[in-house]
């Protein structure tokens, strides 16, 4: 029968069976009672493979597939597979390190599930996967321009949709703030109101001073 969870003297034996099967293909740190594990591009394939099959890891389950943006860093991206062993009962996370022209390959070869999970992190953040039978954006219309997740991508994003009645279709615009929308003040939506919202007395009376 499966523990209930995995102590932490469970985590550092596997981090040492792991890193002596995989050599210099991973670096392994435990951090917050969880084991990661860094890999490059190039070893990735072989990395999971190892931690689906090998009878002390058997991590056959991919639960996540994410991408992460650091600007500043010179190898701008990550890529985080979230792996389950539900014969072990234990959790582990594998790290690649990316550039911004870098190619990750597919791993829908190791687990058929990270086929959609991969088109979104191509959509998301452009990170190019090599050998995805399906690499189509999955989240944003057609023929959007950007990736959405990206720390430079700009918060009203590029164009804006909206439906023309003259030219009854949907047409793509240059994203165009209104002067209204370029102006703010600190002030409530409803300071200034003619009546008095249930509440507002108190806050009035806190004002001038005088008890309620």
């Amino acid at each position: 029968m499966a523990k209930a969870y995995c102590t932490l003297q469970d985590l550092t034996a596997l981090q040492v069976h792991i890193s002596a099967k995989l050599g210099d293909k991973i670096t392994a740190d435990i951090a917050l009672d969880e084991l990661a594990l860094t890999t490059t591009a190039d070893h990735l394939l072989k990395v999971l493979t190892f931690l689906r099959d090998d009878k002390k890891c058997l991590f056959k389950q991919l639960i996540e597939l994410a991408g992460v943006d650091y600007p500043a860093r010179a190898q701008r991206f990550e890529v985080v597979y979230c792996l389950l062993s539900l014969h072990h009962n234990r959790r582990i996370k594998v790290r690649v390190v990316l550039d911004a022209e870098a190619v990750i390959p597919s791993i829908t070869g190791v687990y058929s599930a990270a086929g959609w999970m991969e088109r979104e992190l191509w959509d998301m953040y452009g990170i190019r996967v090599a050998g995805n039978p399906d690499l189509r954006r999955i989240l944003t219309d057609y023929g959007f321009e950007g990736h959405p997740l990206r720390k430079d991508f700009p918060l009203t994003g590029y164009y804006e949709v909206r439906y023309d009645p003259l030219q009854q279709k949907v047409v793509y615009e240059p994203v165009t703030l209104q002067q209204d929308f370029r102006s703010f003040d600190a002030l409530s939506p409803w300071e200034g109101a003619k009546y008095i919202l249930p509440g507002d007395e108190k806050a009035r009376d806190e004002k001038s001073g005088s008890a309620t």
